[in-house]
């Protein structure tokens, strides 16, 4: 045999099986070193199984009602009695209206039922009304809480006739709910979700886009030739912020103009809050893709990281879609914990219901905080050391 040519073991199907044996055991142990990789691999569908599965839901649980009983008769009593056996329902009883009203406007509850103080002598000679005022911020909340409303009182009047051997509906005698929709008058989606987008736009250019920037120059290498120069770690830090922060000032007014515009969505609070609070939860997106750059040092890792700490929960996590009271305990923890959750309420009570001046002064502080606290954390990492 030539000393040129191949041996048959080679080029047979036991040369293929050693080739290949040999590139699977490195690839495999490659696969194994890369943790990020093997963690997004793994970890993160047990993540979404686990959320989409038991920490989110579209039922809403539990809704604070406030009612008002301006009629406290015992006939008025037994319609509305239906609503402490609803699931869906957690009754607040009141007998002022005014304080109700501030209820709702201040969030506490999501919708008001009124029982008039005429209410026992109109059912009796004829048709009752009954007033539900609804929240309008969260309209698909707000339209199962109007059925699950209308469900509690048909169950009184169906018991209640019942006991009396009558016809529960229609004639004489009847119950009609009045619906009245808060904040939201045209009941639409729209109006809940274009202030949503707002944040959902700043936290991807602001997370993902800065994440890329530290990473970046720890691989080129010109984060060391700035450690030789004069400049300090804050500065670095504001100038790699301010670039992106005039590009988030551009995408907020494209925004703003989409809304008012295009999608005819109100802007009831004041449009200097709107912005000022836009802006600063856009700079705590963009130091949180800094923080996340500089603790990575790697493009791809960083990328990664910044998709699943910030962008995923700012849709899932912050109220944008699901109603964050009906999730878990554990759940309601973790996205109190988000900046984007703060931002989601305060940007879309803004939009729709007005200033609140306490919730203003509550999600401000809370998003000035974190823009600090990022802060502090990002100079730390680019202190003039090299590891």
């Amino acid at each position: 045999m030539s000393a040129l040519s191949t041996p048959p073991a080679a080029t047979g199907r036991s040369g293929f099986l050693r080739r290949f044996t040999a590139l699977l055991r490195k690839e495999a142990r490659q696969m194994l070193r890369d943790r990020s990789n093997l963690a997004v691999g793994l970890l993160l569908p047990v993540m979404l199984i686990l959320l989409f599965g038991y920490g989110l839901s579209f039922d809403v649980k539990n809704v604070p009602l406030a009612v008002v009983m301006e009629d406290s008769s015992p006939t008025a009593r037994d319609v509305v009695a239906g609503l402490n056996g609803s699931p869906y329902l957690s009754p607040v009883w009141m007998t002022s209206a005014q304080v109700a009203e501030q209820r709702l406007r201040d969030g506490e509850v999501q919708a008001i039922l009124r029982v008039p103080a005429d209410f026992s002598r109109q059912l009796a000679i004829g048709q009752a009304p009954l007033q539900l005022v609804l929240n309008g911020v969260d309209s698909n909340t707000a339209a199962s809480v109007e059925g699950y409303v209308a469900g509690a009182l048909g169950q009184s009047a169906l018991l209640q006739a019942a006991r009396s051997g009558v016809k529960a509906t229609g004639g004489p005698g009847s119950i009609e709910l009045v619906p009245r929709m808060w904040f939201n008058e045209a009941s639409t989606s729209t109006w809940y979700l274009v202030p949503g987008l707002i944040v959902l736009v700043m936290t991807l250019i602001g997370a993902f886009l800065t994440s890329l920037l530290i990473a970046r120059e720890w691989e080129r290498g010109t984060l060391e030739s700035l450690f030789v120069t004069p400049v300090r770690p804050l500065e670095i830090v504001l100038a790699k912020l301010v670039p992106y922060l005039v590009v988030g000032a551009i995408d907020l007014a494209m925004c703003l103009l989409a809304a008012r515009y295009l999608f005819e969505v109100p802007i009831r609070g004041s449009l200097a809050v709107i912005v000022a609070s836009s802006m600063l939860y856009l700079a705590v997106a963009l130091l949180l893709g800094l923080f996340i750059s500089g603790v990575t040092r790697n493009q791809f890792e960083a990328s990664q990281i910044a998709m699943l700490a910030s962008f995923m929960p700012a849709m899932m996590l912050s109220g944008f879609v699901f109603d964050l009271r009906n999730v878990p305990v554990a759940v309601q923890v973790i996205s109190q914990l988000l900046p984007a959750t703060h931002f989601m309420g305060l940007v879309k009570t803004l939009f729709l219901a007005g200033d609140n001046r306490a919730m203003i002064l509550r999600d401000g502080s809370i998003l000035a905080v974190y823009a600090v606290v990022l802060l502090l954390a990002t100079r730390r990492l680019l202190r003039k050391t090299l590891d």
